[in-house]
């Protein structure tokens, strides 16, 4: 296995955080540069321009796997975001970006750093884009991991999801699909099987301007959205499946 001690140390460090995020140090957060969208030159181009091998690819998402889940599931709690089924081309700019300065994200900074070279962001974007987009990811009115004994889910579900639709289909759609599919060689993202606290969280941080590194045809159309708009766009976007993309659901155990 290639870099086996690096590897195992940050997989320990993530595993003794259990849920947490790994913590990092402002030694390892890349020095800021001025925000861009999608200027294709150097890393990002070389690894774009590369074949991804999905069998070296699955060895280097082992440390992705660590918050990520070998699965690509990421957690329903919104920390960190579902990976599987992801456009490559997505992945490859988000982690260019993050290795680069360009979106920050120091929680994620160290892991996408211990990627070598081009080759091996090729290896595992190809990898991750090859897994199925899980089923049991986090909704609109998913129980909370900590919820109390009386929780219940929300009574407004099916207004949200019905007012999010609309909204959605106004403006969003044109780029990410009827279905939540993306464009690949636009760069636009695969949102269908994400979960709905990380869609919330991100739409708020592009439209409050905190995600630098964002297109900003999506900061245009998404600035005039008031906090209630965002909640019921992210809920109905969480419930968008992927046709043929999307895992087969698990098989009802047997009873006895």
């Amino acid at each position: 296995m290639k870099k086996p001690i690096l590897a195992l140390a940050l997989l320990m460090i993530a595993a003794g955080a259990a849920h947490s995020a790994p913590r990092a140090t402002k030694k390892v957060v890349p020095e800021k540069k001025e925000a861009t969208w999608n200027v294709q030159e150097g890393e990002q181009i070389e690894a774009l321009t590369k074949k991804g091998d999905r069998r070296r690819g699955e060895e280097a998402y082992e440390v992705c796997g660590a918050c990520h889940l070998p699965s690509g599931a990421g957690r329903t709690d919104g920390t960190f975001p579902q990976l599987a089924g992801q456009h490559s081309t997505v992945l490859i700019k988000q982690m260019v970006d993050i290795r680069s300065g360009l979106r920050d994200n120091p929680t994620m900074y160290p892991f996408a750093a211990t990627l070598t070279d081009a080759q091996e962001l090729a290896d595992v974007s190809a990898y991750i884009e090859s897994l199925c987009i899980p089923l049991d990811h986090g909704y609109y009115d998913s129980k909370p991991g900590d919820a109390a004994k009386d929780w219940k889910a929300p009574a407004d579900t099916a207004q949200q999801l019905a007012q999010g639709k609309d909204l959605y289909e106004k403006e969003c759609v044109t780029c990410h699909g009827a279905n939540g599919e993306g464009i690949k060689d636009k760069f636009y993202p695969v949102i269908a099987g994400q979960h709905y606290k990380y869609l919330l969280r991100q739409m708020t941080e592009i439209r409050d301007g905190k995600r630098r590194n964002t297109n900003p045809d999506m900061v245009r159309i998404i600035k005039k959205y008031n906090d209630r708009q965002l909640v019921a766009i992210a809920a109905y976007q969480s419930s968008l499946e992927m046709p043929g993309n999307m895992c087969k659901p698990k098989a009802a155990a047997k009873k006895k």
